[in-house]
C-alpha cells in the first residue's frame, strides 16, 4: 500500500512486512510523517520480510491435505515465526534471520515431498537447475520441483505442473499459457506477475 509508507511493496511482494513494520513495530508513524524513523524502517524491512515469507509458505503448507501429520509442528512453526516478526526494533535487529530460516526451510520440503509423493509417476527433480529458455511445451511434470530454478523465458505452455513446487523459482518471461496448475505448490502472486500467463501475449 503506497499510501502506508512502503509503495514498492506494490511491485515488489514484500508479504505485508511494510505495513507489520509501519503499524506494530513502530505503533502506526511512518518514514514520510516521521523521517528520522527512515534508517530504521528500511533496515528493519529485509528482516520482517523474510519472517513474513517464511509465514506465506507456512501458511500454504497448512493448505496440502497430504502434509496433515506436520500440521502441528507447521502451526507452532507459523505462530513463532509470527512472533519473531512483532518483535521490538532492537530484537529485530539481532536476529540471524538467515539461520532461523535454516530451521524452517526442512519442515517446508517435507510438507512438498509429501504433497508431491502422492502424484505418481518420476516426479522430475529440478531443484536449482539452470532452464533459461528451456523448451517444456507440453511437458508431464506433474509433481517436479523447481525449488531456486531459473526458468527465465522458459516455455512451460500447457504443461501439466499439477502439485510441481516453485519455491523461489525465478519465473521472468516464462510462459505459462494453458499450463495446469492446479495443486501447485509455494507458487506465489509474484511470479505469477512475473511470467506469461495471459492471452494478451502473442
Amino acid at each position: 500500500m503506497p499510501q502506508r509508507g512502503f509503495p514498492g511493496c506494490v511491485v515488489f511482494d514484500c508479504f505485508g512486512a511494510g505495513q507489520r513494520i509501519t503499524q506494530d513495530t513502530f505503533g502506526g508513524r511512518d518514514w514520510r510523517s516521521a523521517p528520522e524513523l527512515a534508517g530504521d524502517m528500511f533496515a528493519l524491512l529485509p528482516v520482517v520480510r523474510q519472517l513474513h515469507e517464511l509465514m506465506w509458505y507456512l501458511t500454504e503448507a497448512l493448505k496440502l491435505d497430504e502434509a496433515r501429520r506436520l500440521h502441528p509442528k507447521l502451526r507452532a512453526a507459523f505462530d513463532a515465526t509470527d512472533a519473531l516478526a512483532g518483535a521490538d526494533p532492537a530484537e529485530l535487529r539481532g536476529l540471524d534471520v538467515e539461520a532461523y530460516r535454516m530451521k524452517v526451510v526442512p519442515l517446508l520440503r517435507r510438507a512438498s515431498e509429501m504433497a508431491r509423493s502422492r502424484v505418481g509417476g518420476r516426479r522430475p527433480d529440478h531443484s536449482g537447475a539452470q532452464l533459461i529458455g528451456r523448451r517444456l511445451r507440453g511437458a508431464d511434470l506433474r509433481g517436479a520441483s523447481f525449488r531456486g530454478a531459473l526458468l527465465i523465458g522458459a516455455d512451460l505452455r500447457e504443461a501439466d505442473l499439477r502439485r510441481a513446487d516453485f519455491t523461489g523459482a525465478d519465473m521472468r518471461g516464462t510462459d505459462l499459457r494453458g499450463a495446469n496448475l492446479d495443486g501447485a505448490i509455494f507458487l506465489t502472486a509474484s511470479q505469477l506477475r512475473a511470467a506469461v500467463t495471459g492471452a494478451d501475449h502473442p
